[in-house]
């Protein structure tokens, strides 16, 4: 069985709000995949960002930047 690990989830309020961050952080070379949102947490869509606990402040940060409106943001073990 697969070891859990503390990851960052960000949500967002429209699947096309997941894409745009999908490709903003492709663009900037950030961290990071699409996954299905987690059970333990509800959204808007059914789409989140997956990445590392340390990398919070660059994505939110270029999220904003981009005009993405984030739903929330959550570390969860996976």
């Amino acid at each position: 069985m697969r070891e859990k690990k503390l990851w960052l989830i960000i949500t967002f309020h429209t699947t096309t709000a997941a894409m745009a961050m999908e490709a903003i952080c492709a663009a900037k070379n950030l961290p990071g995949r699409l996954i299905p949102v987690p059970r333990e947490i509800t959204a808007g869509c059914g789409m989140s960002w997956r990445a590392p606990v340390e990398s919070r402040e660059k994505l939110v940060s270029a999220a904003a930047e981009a005009g993405i409106a984030v739903d929330g943001t959550y570390e969860l073990m996976l």
